[in-house]
């Protein structure tokens, strides 16, 4: 809009004749004008305000001519915020204060009394600065993510089961929506890689992804890391600094391992992605955030809400759609194929020569349980690759796996323990229909959610 194109405005001048001129004039152009004559007051304002422009004056009542008070408090407006646009104005300027005032920080100079169009003339070149500013700092964020992005090592998903073809349907139909998804599976089976497929063929492709391990953020720095703080909110607020919601503005946003969460940061989350706005700490400004949300957790969510230590509204809001990663011991087709990924890539890495398995080998790795799934897979053939000579690699390389025969697995569940004959009953079912949840629950006559649960309880 014509009349707020010079943002949020700071005066502060003890006449307050100019005050309420200034503000009467600004008020047409501004979003909003707020007026101080008390410079005591500027740490106050700033620290719980964002504003575009500062119009400072130099001399108070306590010294009228040398400017030394105005330069004091643009020192004070620089160290709570050093992007500040800072104008001065003083009834006795001249070239040498004017000189002194714009390498002390001041973005401008203006005198009073001021000619109107002068005034804001010089307000909306303050106000373009202040954008190029935001702009800026905003890139130089998203770059540094980006960067962070780049270094990790990223692969297409690999697998040809029914249970991936029925995950890779799911991706297709769920990407081109902004629809919240949940990811569950084991640790290691890859559920990262599944959450940058949906963004990869989504609408927000080329804006950018941020990952978040929640796991690994600890509950004093989760408001700083997800939210963001101003300078000096706390000890160690060196600088103003953007939190993950702000940097996955316009892409997606991914939260690894929400079940870790407990209630009460449960509760924070909740509030965000309700309003679908940030507040920094240190700040009382509401920032807007447009992102795409996924989560992902190896827990049992569904449980956890009946034991009340996780919160079924929050759960609903994280998954309108809801995806179960099978692990690697119920994929048995995909591992030739992921074990070949695995081979080229470490083979390339060290200088190796290896092109394929022996026969031994590959039944080896078929043969295993791989409870640590695709990671453990993946950290096998590349220590394989370290230790073994020649052009293949063979079951004696892996002698470190302690390899159990996937019948050892039947005949342990065979027995007359309630759990265990319904664990063995739906592995069977979920075998049988190709890892189609839907056609699963169909024949054990169960719903969707009661077969959920039962896949977490038993980790399958």
């Amino acid at each position: 809009m014509e009349n707020q194109t010079l943002g949020k405005i700071l005066i502060i001048d003890d006449n307050e004749d100019l005050l309420f001129a200034a503000k009467m004039l600004l008020k047409k152009h501004a979003k909003e004008v707020i007026i101080e004559k008390d410079p005591r007051r500027i740490p106050f304002l700033i620290n719980n305000n964002s504003f575009d422009v500062i119009l400072l004056d130099m001399n108070f009542r306590e010294d009228t001519t040398s400017g030394k008070e105005g330069f004091y408090w643009l020192s004070q407006i620089k160290e709570i915020d050093p992007k500040a646009v800072v104008i001065l104005i003083t009834a006795f300027g001249d070239v040498e204060m004017a000189v002194q005032a714009l390498k002390e920080g001041a973005t401008d100079f203006i005198l009073k009394p001021w000619q109107n169009e002068k005034l804001l003339a010089t307000l909306h070149s303050a106000i373009k600065l202040k954008e190029s500013y935001n702009e800026v700092d905003k890139l130089q964020r998203k770059q540094k993510a980006l960067q962070t992005d780049l270094k990790k090592p990223y692969a297409d998903i690999i697998g040809s089961s029914a249970s991936m073809k029925n995950i890779f349907s799911i991706i297709d139909k769920v990407a081109q929506t902004d629809a919240n998804v949940l990811i569950l599976g084991e640790n290691g089976t890859g559920k990262e890689l599944i959450a940058r497929a949906i963004h990869d063929r989504s609408l927000r492709k080329d804006e950018i992804f941020v990952g978040v391990d929640m796991g690994a953020i600890t509950e004093t720095l989760f408001e700083s890391e997800l939210f963001g703080h101003k300078r000096g909110a706390f000890t160690d607020a060196k600088d103003d600094r953007a939190g993950r919601f702000e940097v996955a503005d316009k892409g997606t946003l991914f939260l690894d391992e929400i079940g870790n969460l407990s209630m009460p940061l449960q509760s924070k989350l909740l509030t965000v992605l309700q309003k679908r706005e940030v507040t920094r700490i240190g700040t009382n400004k509401p920032i807007p955030v447009d992102i795409r949300l996924i989560c992902a957790t190896n827990m049992p969510v569904h449980e956890m809400v009946q034991d009340n230590t996780f919160r079924q509204d929050l759960l609903y809001r994280i998954n309108t759609v809801e995806i179960f990663l099978p692990p690697l011991r119920e994929r048995h087709d995909d591992i030739p194929q992921l074990a070949n990924h695995f081979l080229k890539q470490y083979s390339q890495k060290y200088r190796k020569n290896f092109s394929s398995f022996t026969p031994s080998a590959m039944e080896l790795l078929q043969r295993y349980p791989w409870p640590g799934n695709i990671r453990e897979l993946q950290h096998a053939i590349e220590r394989a690759i370290i230790m073994a000579e020649g052009d293949q690699l063979d079951s004696r390389d892996f002698f470190f796996l302690s390899a159990k025969p996937a019948s050892e697995k039947v005949q342990a569940t065979a027995t007359l323990n309630l759990d265990d004959m319904e664990r063995t009953t739906i592995q069977r079912a979920i075998d049988k229909n190709g890892g189609n949840i839907s056609k699963a629950a169909k024949e054990l006559g169960l719903t969707r959610a009661s077969l959920y649960r039962r896949l977490e309880k038993y980790g399958l």
